[in-house]
């Protein structure tokens, strides 16, 4: 399991083990948070396409689907 703190989230890079829309690498570009701290919003953009997808950050802890860093 990927260790991940939500307040470093924001620019990290990530790739996806089997790739979304052909595509697998991606980047934090939008975090938000409640006024308690706890993240209500994960967005990623796919560096080449510029799509972007939101996800449950807690997903990227899944080591089934995603890799810290760009691979």
């Amino acid at each position: 399991m990927n260790q991940i703190n939500p307040k470093k989230l924001h620019h990290s890079k990530w790739t996806a083990v089997k790739p979304i829309e052909k595509e697998k690498h991606f980047l934090v570009t939008k975090v938000e948070f409640d006024e308690e701290g706890v993240v209500t919003l994960c967005q990623l953009e796919a560096i080449l396409s510029k799509r972007q997808y939101e996800i449950d950050w807690r997903e990227l802890k899944n080591l089934d689907k995603w890799r810290y860093g760009w691979k």
